[in-house]
């Protein structure tokens, strides 16, 4: 009988992402096709680790927009276009927002169950190249069930997170001055050095891209609050009457191109190469909540992997949340308030609102960030989370070695 196989503890090894850049025409990183900015990101992993790329079991990419230039598999064309050895595959993930870290959590759990040794797990979107939304196909995406359920139907996420900052009694004020910090806070990191660790430099037909285009240093909470909504209709304000219509393009996300790849392995197996592991997964989770108000479901991940992983809020020494909208941080820390939740914990380097958001690669991106603020911040444990659409999240600790 051959005995069964332990389940492994998981490492990340190493994370790397690419600079952030506008998701649109003149965009810095606009000029590279979506499967060769992956291709540089994978390539600047393996040189960073020195792993034989000959010895990688899978690599697994989170893609949302899964249509024209990401619709061949992106994370296989990226690894041959790398000139990386073909007997390695690759799939795609899509949950939506959170594609890239569950891309990180598939790759975990198959190490886990024995079935592979090392993985790289990402993500990538062009969304200067890929629009977003252009994989409907102007389609319904719903069916009848949904729309029977929903009725009289489910909204964008622009006017989920007016929904959210009205349950929350979040005001226009609050999420302006939330959103100048987040920009306030990624340009501090970015003066300070610390982004650079996980840069790789993107070459592009007008010259090397080495930092984030995308941080406004100069943004305030003045100049936000001159901003226009951007999702109020006529429709939608009959519907909800009780909304105050605060949500603009400067508390939003940006629209953004980039790609992130991470390193993971079984801590055997990295013993045996001799390599030195950053951290290791500690807890992953997933769950739903509701469509309608679509991204809240963070909260109810946060309840859930505390009590899986027997960890209390006061034990996490940084927080990642998306900020997909200025309400979904801001409600998450109403929500936690009394349980040790700390605003200077929370996205210490800026989100997605400064960082931008591309999608499918947005997972990776705040796991690669967090792994370096855990480094340089001395924080034993961290917590992902991400804000999904459909009214999803993922929740990942990590634990610092």
């Amino acid at each position: 009988m051959i005995p069964a196989r332990q389940v492994s503890d998981v490492v990340l090894v190493d994370a790397v992402r690419t600079p952030m850049g506008k998701g649109k025409p003149g965009g810095a990183l606009a000029g590279v096709h979506p499967v060769d900015l992956l291709a540089q990101t994978l390539t600047g992993l393996l040189d960073r680790t020195g792993v034989d790329p000959t010895t990688v079991d899978d690599v697994l990419i989170g893609c949302v927009s899964q249509v024209g230039e990401q619709s061949a598999t992106p994370g296989r064309m990226a690894w041959l276009a790398a000139g990386l050895p073909e007997h390695v595959p690759a799939t795609t993930i899509d949950r939506k927002c959170g594609s890239g870290q569950q891309a990180v959590h598939f790759a975990a759990q198959a190490i886990m169950a024995g079935s592979y040794d090392i993985a790289i797990a990402g993500g990538v979107e062009s969304m200067s190249r890929v629009r977003m939304g252009s994989a409907r196909l102007d389609a319904d995406p719903y069916g009848d069930g949904v729309a029977e359920r929903y009725s009289p139907g489910l909204v964008s996420q622009g006017v989920a997170a007016e929904l959210v900052a009205a349950r929350w009694k979040l005001d226009r004020a609050e999420l302006d001055e939330y959103s100048a910090r987040s920009h306030h806070r990624a340009a501090a990191a970015r003066e300070a050095g610390a982004f650079a660790r996980e840069i790789v430099p993107v070459t592009t037909p007008d010259g090397t891209v080495t930092e984030d285009e995308t941080i406004r240093p100069g943004s305030s909470a003045e100049k936000l609050g001159g901003l226009e909504p951007a999702f109020r209709t006529e429709a939608t304000s009959a519907r909800f009457p009780d909304i105050g219509w605060h949500i603009t393009p400067g508390n939003s996300s940006q629209i953004t191109d980039g790609a992130s790849a991470l390193l993971l392995m079984s801590a055997e197996k990295c013993a045996q190469l001799g390599l030195t592991p950053r951290a290791r997964i500690r807890a992953m989770h997933a769950c739903g909540d509701d469509p309608l108000l679509m991204l809240t479901a963070p909260i109810p991940a946060t309840h859930r992997i505390l009590e899986r992983s027997g960890m209390a809020l006061a034990d996490i020494g940084h927080v990642e949340l998306n900020e997909a909208f200025a309400p979904v941080p801001l409600a998450w820390l109403r929500e936690f308030g009394d349980e040790g939740a700390d605003e200077a914990r929370l996205n210490p380097r800026g989100g997605a609102i400064a960082l931008g958001h591309p999608l499918g690669a947005s997972g990776a991106r705040l796991m690669t960030t967090m792994l370096s603020a855990l480094d340089d911040g001395g924080h034993r444990y961290g917590l992902q989370l991400m804000c999904e659409a459909g009214g999803m999240a993922n929740a990942t600790i990590l634990e610092r070695l």
